[in-house]
């Protein structure tokens, strides 16, 4: 509830994945409720309107209707795909809305200059929605690191484990498959990521450099014999990238499902049987060959970064992994910190001692309780008027995305380019 005693009224513009979640989130909180929403899709408007009881007459096809009638809400959360983000977010802040932005900004350098000159113009908030500074492990991770447990920190080692069958899904088969109809992949998975590193070292990045291409999900590297569609191949049974054994895995013929997978599987075929997804991958995108896809995301990248006060990282992210959580390392003057599958450790170089690190909160749901502590943080400044609450304002965000622009252009140039 807001001061006033009544609850923060929320727009939500695409309920997809991203929108969905948020919104059941922002209703989950107790102090906020859904009073519109806007998605092209009816299944999905429909679906989520019932559920959060949403009033028929405030559930739109199109964004630009429910934006543009006289203001009915407090804020608008935004989570439309990555290039379709600019125009609801300037007709939001005209409106005088407080916004919250699923990142990307924008793609390109200029839209998200853009964007932040329109919030400051109509002076609203705005947030973007880093949720891994919101997850409990970040918590533990700063705890340790504004205490001086492991001294000054000098570097840091970051590894982001895509997965090979989630890269399959969104980077090859998917959305996100190609930089002109969503974003250069570092930009669309890899922002949240150079964003954490900033917030962790405590410093601006000064300078960037890059490497990374499209090894494997190429034409070239298909196997002998390879068909078109996974439905209709003669090598499927032995090919990791399987389009029938990976989104089979989230459902209950797979024996015990796949709970990672089920959300993916859902995506593919809302049908929820065994006949509708093969129905759904004989002639939807997802039943594709990995290597006769039109995709041009690159499947594995290395960026190296360097600070203001001379603390240097690497982030790592690869198609080739299991999906599994961030792994990271950061090496200080006093010890050495680690993050593996949600547990934080530190290594004391006087005591010559390891202990774990106690990580309070829960640590469930989307990206480690990192969308639940997003959304918190953001219903909770909303309803009390404490900008504080949200470190990922769209000012901040705005050094995280300049970092990934800057390391895209010195992969393609092979520099090492400014910040």
């Amino acid at each position: 509830m807001t001061r006033s005693g009544r609850p923060v009224r929320i727009l939500v513009v695409g309920a997809g994945a991203r929108g969905a979640a948020y919104a059941r989130l922002a209703a989950a909180t107790g102090r906020a409720i859904v009073v519109g929403l806007a998605e092209p899709i009816d299944g999905r408007r429909e679906g989520l309107g019932d559920e959060l009881g949403v009033p028929p007459a405030a559930r739109f096809p199109d964004w630009r209707e429910m934006l543009r009638r006289e203001r009915f809400a407090d804020a608008v959360v935004i989570a439309t795909q990555d290039r379709d983000h600019y125009e609801p977010f300037v007709l939001a802040a005209r409106r005088g809305y407080a916004i919250l932005l699923e990142k990307p900004i924008a793609v390109t350098r200029r839209g998200c200059r853009e964007l932040a000159s329109a919030a400051r113009a109509h002076g609203v908030t705005a947030a973007v929605c880093h949720v891994l500074r919101y997850t409990p492990v970040t918590a533990a991770v700063k705890r340790v690191l504004d205490a001086g447990e492991i001294g000054r920190v000098v570097s840091v080692q970051h590894l982001e484990p895509v997965g090979y069958w989630h890269f399959a899904h969104s980077y090859v088969r998917g959305s996100w498959r190609r930089e002109d109809l969503s974003s250069p992949f570092l930009l669309a998975k890899c922002t949240h990521d150079v964003d954490w590193l900033t917030y962790v070292v405590g410093s601006r990045p000064v300078r960037v450099s890059s490497f990374g291409a499209l090894t494997h999900f190429r034409p070239d590297e298909a196997p002998a014999g390879a068909g078109e569609r996974c439905t209709d191949c003669a090598v499927e049974p032995s090919c990791p990238y399987s389009a029938l054994r990976i989104y089979r895995a989230g459902r209950p013929e797979a024996g015990v499902p796949d709970s990672r997978r089920a959300y993916y599987t859902d995506i593919v075929d809302p049908g929820g049987t065994p006949e509708s997804l093969r129905q759904a991958l004989e002639s939807g995108p997802y039943g594709r060959c990995v290597y006769r896809c039109d995709n041009d995301a690159v499947d594995h990248q290395v960026v190296a970064i360097e600070y203001e006060n001379a603390a240097t990282a690497t982030l790592t992210v690869t198609a080739f992994t299991d999906a599994t959580a961030r792994r990271t390392r950061i090496f200080g003057t006093r010890g050495e910190l680690a993050v593996d599958d949600g547990r934080v450790t530190v290594r004391d170089f006087l005591t010559d001692t390891t202990r774990t690190v106690p990580v309070p909160g829960e640590a469930s749901g989307g990206h480690g309780g990192g969308d639940r502590g997003l959304i918190e943080a953001w219903v909770g400044s909303l309803a009390e008027g404490r900008g504080g609450a949200i470190s990922s304002n769209l000012a901040e965000s705005l050094l995280s995305h300049e970092m990934v622009f800057a390391a895209e252009e010195a992969r393609h140039t092979r520099s090492v380019v400014e910040v």
